[in-house]
C-alpha cells in the first residue's frame, strides 16, 4: 500500500497534513472568526418558511441569478462588473489557481531559457489557504514577509519578488488574517500596477472596516476583489463571491464545477441579505466589542509586557504573549472551556502569538476573567 501511495501521490501532497479543525463541543468558541450572534427567533421562523419553497428534487440554478442580483444590490458591486460565486472563498481561490496553472509556463524575469512552475504570490504571515491551494494546483508559492515590527507591508520586497517571480496570481488579504491590520492602500496600488498577473484583494473581513477596493474595480485591468458572507454571520452557508471585469469572470467560470452553490444555500443567503439590517446591527456590535476587548487586554497587561494586542480592523485580535507563554495560556483557556487559536509555530513572526475572535460581551468577559486568573497563577 505504501509503495503504491508513493507512486501515485505527489510528494508535496504526501508531505502535507490535512487541515484540522479542533472539536469545540461545549466550548466558548473564539477561534474561527465567526459572528457569535444567532438570528432572532422570529427571523428564523421566516427563514424556515422561505426554505419550504426550495425544490430539493431539482438541481439549483447554476448561476444563482437571484442570489447574484441580491449580492449586487446589497454589496454595491460597481456597474459593469461581473460576479462568480464559490463554496466559500476557498473554492474561489482554487478556481483562480486552476484557471492559470500550466506547468512550465512561468519564467524567471530576464531569463527566458529557464522555465519554472508559475507562481502564486502572497504576504506572510497570511491566510494559509493561498499557499495550500497553490500547492494543490501545482503552482510555486512565493511568500513575501511582512515587516516584523508591526506586520506592515514591505513594499520594496514585494515589488522585488514580483519582478523576480512574475506571479500569475497575487493575493492580498485586506484586512490581513491572522494579523488583523490593513495594509497601506497606496502600496497596494503600486503592487497592482507592477503585477504581470491578476491581483486579488481578499476582503473577507470587509464588514469590520470601512476600507475597500470594491468600488475601485475597473481602475486596473488585472484587479479582482474577493469576499465572503461568512464573517457577517453566515459562515454555515459557505458562500464566497469574486467580483471583477466580465472578461476575467468568464474565463474563471470555466473551471467552476456545475451547481456548486446548493439550493438551500442560495435560498438562505438570498433571504439573509433581504434582512441585512439584522446582520449589520450584529456587525456593529462586534466592532464595538472589538474596542472593548482590546482595551481590556491592554488593561489586563498593565504595562508589564505579558500581553500585547495588535490593532485590528477585523473581528479578531492578535495578541503576543511573553516568550514561551502562548501555549500555556492556550491550554489553560482550553481547560476552562474557552477555545482560541494558538499561532505559535505557524510562522516565525507569529512566535508567542494567540488569535482571539471577538465574541459577545459575556463571552469576552469570561475570557478576560480566565486570562487574568492564568496570568496571576504564572
Amino acid at each position: 500500500m505504501n509503495h503504491l501511495i508513493e507512486q501515485l501521490v505527489r510528494p508535496e501532497i504526501r508531505a502535507l497534513k490535512a487541515y484540522q479543525v479542533p472539536d469545540a463541543t461545549g466550548m466558548i468558541k473564539l477561534d474561527a472568526m465567526e459572528n457569535p450572534h444567532p438570528w432572532p427567533e422570529s427571523l428564523c421562523d421566516d427563514w424556515l418558511e422561505a426554505l419550504r419553497e426550495a425544490e430539493l428534487n431539482r438541481y439549483p440554478d447554476p448561476r444563482a441569478r437571484a442570489l447574484q442580483a441580491r449580492l449586487r444590490e446589497t454589496m454595491q458591486v460597481p456597474d459593469g462588473m461581473d460576479l462568480l460565486l464559490g463554496n466559500g472563498s476557498d473554492e474561489l481561490i482554487q478556481m483562480l489557481a486552476l484557471a492559470v496553472a500550466a506547468p512550465g509556463t512561468g519564467r524567471d524575469a530576464g531569463d527566458d531559457a529557464v522555465p519554472r512552475r508559475p507562481a502564486l504570490l502572497s504576504l506572510d504571515p497570511g491566510f494559509v489557504m493561498y499557499r495550500m491551494i497553490g500547492l494543490f494546483a501545482g503552482l510555486e508559492y512565493v511568500g513575501v514577509n511582512l515587516n516584523a515590527s508591526d506586520f506592515s507591508l514591505d513594499l520594496n520586497a514585494t515589488l522585488a519578488a514580483i519582478e523576480r517571480h512574475q506571479p500569475l496570481l497575487t493575493f492580498i488579504a485586506y484586512p490581513n488574517n491572522p494579523t488583523g491590520n490593513l495594509f497601506d492602500a497606496a502600496a497596494i496600488e503600486q503592487i497592482i500596477a507592477a503585477s504581470p498577473g491578476l491581483v486579488i484583494v481578499d476582503e473577507a473581513y470587509a464588514p469590520f472596516t470601512d476600507a475597500s477596493f470594491l468600488p475601485r474595480l475597473g481602475e486596473w485591468p488585472n484587479l479582482l476583489v474577493m469576499r465572503t458572507v461568512s464573517k457577517m454571520g453566515l459562515a454555515g452557508l459557505r458562500l464566497g463571491y469574486l467580483a471583477g471585469p466580465a472578461d476575467w469572470i468568464e474565463q474563471i467560470d470555466k473551471v467552476r464545477l456545475p451547481y456548486n452553490i446548493n439550493v438551500l444555500s442560495q435560498a438562505s443567503a438570498t433571504f439573509a441579505l433581504e434582512h441585512r439590517p439584522v446582520l449589520d446591527a450584529q456587525t456593529e456590535a462586534i466592532r464595538s466589542e472589538r474596542t472593548q476587548l482590546a482595551n481590556a487586554l491592554t488593561a489586563l497587561d498593565g504595562g508589564q509586557g505579558r500581553l500585547h494586542p495588535f490593532p485590528s480592523d477585523a473581528n479578531f485580535i492578535l495578541v503576543r504573549t511573553q516568550p514561551g507563554h502562548a501555549s500555556a495560556l492556550f491550554n489553560g483557556l482550553r481547560q476552562r472551556n474557552i477555545l482560541i487559536k494558538n499561532l505559535h509555530g505557524a510562522h516565525p513572526m507569529l512566535a508567542d502569538c494567540l488569535r482571539i475572535t471577538v465574541g459577545t460581551a459575556d463571552e469576552n468577559s469570561v475570557l478576560i476573567e480566565a486570562l487574568a486568573a492564568l496570568l496571576d497563577d504564572d
